[in-house]
Parts: C-alpha cells; sequence; structure tokens
C-alpha cells in the first residue's frame, strides 16, 4: 500500500513563505506598522515557556512582531482579565494567545472569553466556537484548523467519510468534530472513558487521535488504509496513537514529530495576518 506522510513542517514553511509576502504588503498600506501577536504566559511552566518562544520565533520569520507578557505566577483572574483588557483596547495588537494551562487559581475559561473576538486568533473563545460550530465566520481554534489545512493540502477526501475522534476538550476534540462535521464527514467522539473504544476505532475511516495520553490508541484497532491523524505529543517523541503499528498499512498518517505541531503555529501566525488585514 502506497503510504502518503502529511508533512506539516514541511506545508508549514510553504505557509510561512506566503504569509512574510502578506506580512509585507501590510507594512506597506500600514506606513511600515507590523501585525502583532500579543502572547501571554502566567507562570515559570517550563514547557509552556517554550511553546511561547516558538511563537515568537515564527512571527519574526515571517516579519511580525510579537509582544509578550510574562505575568508571575500568583497572579489573580482579575488582574489577568486587566491584561487581556488592554490588549484588547491597543489598536497595534491584532492578536492575544493565553497560553495555556494557566495556575489553578485563575478561572481560565472566563479569560479566554475575554479576548476580543476580532483579536480570537488562537480561537479558544465561547463565541469564537460556536461561530465556527454553525458554519460563521470565526478563527478557529488553532491546532484543528491546522488539521484541516493538512488534511486538504494532501487532498484527503472527508466528505462521507466515517471520521473518529478520540478527545473532547475544548480547544482541539470538540472543535476539530465540528470542522469535519462541517466538511460533511459522519463524526463520532470518543474519549477516554468510552467504553469499547477499540470497536469505535476500527470502523473509522480517519482517526483523530486527540486524548492526550501517549500512544492510547493501538494501531492494532485501525483498520487498513485508514487517514490517521496523532495531535499528540509526549516524551519520547511518541503521540496519542501507536503508530509505528499502523504506519505501513493506513493510506496516510501524520508524523510525530512534525505532523499537526508544526501547523498548529503556523495556523496562529497566519490567522494574526488575517486579523491585521481585516484591521485595515
Amino acid at each position: 500500500m502506497s503510504v502518503t506522510v502529511l508533512d506539516g513542517k514541511a506545508l508549514s514553511r510553504q505557509i510561512e513563505a506566503e504569509l512574510a509576502v502578506r506580512v509585507a504588503a501590510v507594512k506597506q498600506r500600514s506606513n511600515g506598522v507590523s501585525p502583532i501577536l500579543a502572547t501571554i504566559l502566567v507562570g515559570d511552566d517550563p514547557a509552556s515557556a517554550t511553546y511561547v518562544k516558538m511563537k515568537g520565533d515564527a512571527c519574526r520569520r515571517v516579519g511580525m512582531e510579537s509582544l509578550k507578557v510574562v505575568l508571575p505566577a500568583s497572579t489573580t483572574t482579575e488582574a489577568l482579565l486587566a491584561e487581556i483588557d488592554r490588549l484588547n483596547a491597543n489598536p497595534d495588537v491584532h492578536g492575544i494567545l493565553l497560553q495555556h494551562p494557566v495556575p489553578a487559581q485563575i478561572d481560565e475559561r472566563r479569560c479566554f472569553d475575554r479576548i476580543a473576538l476580532e483579536k480570537d486568533v488562537d480561537g479558544v473563545t465561547v463565541l469564537g466556537f460556536g461561530r465556527m460550530a454553525m458554519g460563521e465566520r470565526a478563527y478557529g481554534s488553532a491546532t484543528p484548523a491546522g488539521i484541516m489545512r493538512l488534511l486538504k493540502h494532501y487532498g484527503i477526501e472527508l466528505a462521507g467519510r466515517h471520521a473518529v475522534v478520540v478527545g473532547r476538550s475544548p480547544i482541539l476534540g470538540k472543535p476539530v468534530a465540528m470542522m469535519l462535521l462541517n466538511a460533511n464527514a459522519t463524526v463520532t467522539i470518543c474519549h477516554s472513558r468510552t467504553q469499547d473504544l477499540e470497536s469505535y476505532v476500527r470502523t473509522a475511516d480517519i482517526v483523530v487521535g486527540a486524548v492526550g495520553k501517549p500512544q492510547f490508541i493501538k494501531g492494532a484497532w485501525i483498520k487498513d488504509g485508514a487517514v490517521v491523524v496523532d495531535a499528540g505529543y509526549h516524551p519520547g517523541g511518541v503521540g496519542d496513537i501507536e503508530l509505528s503499528a499502523v504506519a505501513e498499512r493506513c493510506s496516510a498518517y501524520t508524523p510525530v514529530p512534525g505532523g499537526v505541531g508544526p501547523m498548529t503555529i503556523a495556523t496562529l501566525i497566519e490567522q494574526t495576518v488575517e486579523a491585521a488585514e481585516r484591521s485595515l
């Protein structure tokens, strides 16, 4: 069987090259003012700091600016809301990213929903999710939107096919399920408490691993010829799916790393550029 590797790293480089041209055009139209993505990091979690740095690096590669806001781990919900309000009111800021997770004392959902819809380039607000689910214009959650872009780029047919999404998080599992449904796939949502998960996965033409547990979805469960999308990343370079047991039998798969991850950042940057274009 011929297997297609859904190379998110290669596609993200292509997207960045296209974005550099668009950023230059925005600067030309705005007297040299660059699109700006504001990132908010609360606390000193090393993984979160790394992710924020990667997003800042991507901004610089396309000629954008990033505004990094770092708050102490003791920050209250009210203090974080005030910071979001400040960024919402700043006309030079086109996109706002609140790095997940935040410390336990903060009401994360309340803070996500404080981000202005036109600056919600990471697709985390309830309003943005609702508009996306209803087929209205909104910035989709970055990882699910990146997955959809990757599938489209490689010509993966979605209409009429059965997609099984394993995971139900508000910024990954639920939005990717809605995006697949909007693309005319038949969607089943499973999760870590689904009974007899194997029986559902075995019926899938498209499997999306979004459960956040290393190799939770076994390769033996996946039928020959399926499309395998692994949105997980864990120590040791493994995802949510046991890829080694299915890579030679599926029709297409996302490698870990180098599949979904680069598309998340590319989508975030692309949606920030779009927000800057719309502001003009």
